[in-house]
């Protein structure tokens, strides 16, 4: 049975939460870490949006200002996501495709999404996966509403992906932030309200981001039949993300026209 490193809930902010997962994407490419599983929060929140996307064109840029909300772009692929600090845990995944037995894309998204499932079955909540469109990388839903999305990216035969599990849901701030094509800030809201679900919404009642995470450390090991040792980020690996922090994610011009 593989052991993977566990790095239990923490919270940073957009910039060092980048930081980071592209800090253990490296490290396990060069094979100085193990697997890794990570959970993390956006403090303060946050507008994370694609690698190939245009901010301008996707987010409310002005109210992210107002609002205080910080705007950052992925190396991963995907949509725009609001990441609500109060409302949401993020898991992220780095592991060589070999050991996940494929290098397919929607596999993988497949097997990760099949331990996420347990752990909200745990929690309460069944979850069906749905393999997305060309325009939505594969998410888990709810009777048809969007509970759980997440993006990946490949390289070097090393997957990260990273995702949003929803405890609770802030439509109206979400599409404050949020551009929706043809519709303004509040059909987009009640537009949502149809697609979009929450933990909270499903079961009635709040559930600790510790409680999220626990349930999913166990859906992991259970599916993907892996050990889980807790840990925390190698030197190396510290020194990585706060060299990207500064160089990288905190700069406009990575997160405005994705370059370095």
């Amino acid at each position: 049975m593989d052991t993977w490193r566990l790095l239990p809930i923490e919270t940073n902010n957009a910039f060092m939460n980048m930081a980071i997962d592209e800090a253990i994407l490296s490290s396990r490419i060069n094979e100085k870490v193990s697997n890794t599983l990570r959970f993390y929060r956006w403090k303060p929140s946050a507008v994370s949006v694609g690698k190939n996307q245009n901010p301008e064109n996707e987010v409310y840029l002005d109210s992210c200002k107002k609002l205080g909300v910080d705007v950052i772009r992925r190396i991963s692929g995907g949509g725009t996501v609001y990441h609500d600090f109060e409302g949401e845990v993020t898991y992220s995944v780095v592991a060589k495709t070999s050991d996940l037995g494929t290098a397919d894309l929607t596999t993988i998204y497949y097997k990760i999404y099949e331990a996420i499932t347990d752990a909200l079955r745990l929690l309460g909540v069944p979850a069906d996966f749905s393999s997305g469109d060309a325009k939505n990388c594969p998410n888990l839903t709810v009777n048809g509403k969007k509970i759980s999305g997440s993006s990946q990216t490949i390289t070097h035969g090393v997957v990260l992906q990273h995702g949003t599990i929803l405890r609770s849901v802030d439509l109206p701030k979400m599409f404050q932030l949020l551009k929706l094509k043809s519709a303004n800030c509040t059909q987009a809201a009640d537009i949502a309200k149809r697609k979009i679900t929450s933990i909270q919404d499903e079961l009635g009642h709040q559930v600790m981001p510790e409680t999220v995470a626990n349930a999913l450390a166990q859906g992991f090991r259970a599916i993907l039949k892996i050990q889980l040792e807790e840990g925390q980020i190698t030197p190396t690996e510290l020194e990585t993300a706060n060299k990207l922090f500064k160089e990288k994610y905190a700069k406009n011009q990575w997160n405005f026209s994705g370059k370095t």
